[in-house]
């Protein structure tokens, strides 16, 4: 009367043994896509000094040399959970990025605004000074960009919400940690905030190769340093909307430098002139 039906385990629950992998792996994509995994140990450092939420920290199995312990011993004291796992898992979070054993998931990254970059430099006392990424592609660059604009003083970086890099891990780890400390607002059209920026009293730098040498040019006030993409400099319409173009005499066979270097350059001067006016 009644048959014996092959069992097919289709009335059982299946055992997923990559299911907590796979979250990993999936969580660390969402991490990189909204720039709040943290990779590498003086990333981590100034993400556990600063403010900064941190959801989780994965560390590899074992390691507890050096500077390691530190952070470990950071992480405890902020209550946050510690997941220790083998080097291969990192390798595959970091997508390759060195991460020297350790690797933070931060709370997602907040942007600020024009206001607050403002604000903030209000309550330094100090004109506002940001820096204006146009197109900029390499993580490593927007990344070399921000922590020389806050090793110099800037209040503010701003940088556009399509044909750019975001704020990646690569970008966290490449701005040894100064992205943690700089204000970063990310924007839908750069020409019409350079128009605002204008209407509010800041002078408009461009950094092109036809402009006047950067040493002779007057950046005290509120400022805004335009930086160009790698392959194509700034794009004609943000071009246009800048007061006035700097550039770097170059006396090399090369004619040109890498955008993060040339805006170390530029950064220093604009710092060094506030330095000698008083910050103004």
């Amino acid at each position: 009367m009644y048959k014996n039906k092959k069992d097919t385990g289709a009335s059982r629950p299946r055992r997923d043994f990559g299911r907590k992998e796979r979250n990993d792996a999936r969580d660390a994509v969402t991490a990189e896509k909204n720039g709040n995994m943290i990779v590498g140990r003086n990333a981590v450092r100034e993400l556990l000094s600063g403010e900064c939420d941190v959801e989780k920290i994965y560390i590899t199995d074992g390691e507890r040399e050096g500077s390691i312990k530190l952070l470990i011993g950071m992480a405890r004291e902020r209550g946050i959970p510690l997941i220790e796992c083998d080097r291969t898992k990192l390798d595959a979070m970091s997508g390759g990025e060195r991460h020297q054993g350790i690797i933070a998931i931060a709370s997602e990254m907040n942007y600020y605004t024009l206001d607050d970059i403002i604000n903030y430099a209000a309550e330094r006392g100090e004109s506002p000074l940001v820096a204006v990424c146009d197109g900029i592609e390499d993580p490593h660059n927007l990344g070399a960009i921000i922590r020389s604009a806050e090793c110099l003083g800037f209040h503010g970086v701003i940088i556009p919400k399509r044909r750019a890099v975001g704020l990646t891990a690569t970008v966290a780890k490449a701005s040894a940690g100064a992205l943690m400390h700089m204000r970063i607002a990310k924007v839908t059209n750069l020409a019409s905030t350079l128009d605002e920026l204008k209407e509010r009293g800041f002078w408009v730098y461009a950094a092109d190769m036809d402009g006047d040498a950067y040493y002779n040019t007057d950046f005290s006030g509120a400022a805004a340093l335009v930086l160009g993409s790698e392959g194509f400099g700034i794009s004609r319409l943000v071009k246009e909307k800048c007061d006035l173009t700097v550039s770097i005499p170059m006396f090399g066979q090369v004619n040109s430098m890498n955008v993060s270097c040339a805006a170390s350059v530029l950064f220093a001067e604009v710092a060094r002139q506030r330095c000698v006016k008083g910050g103004v």
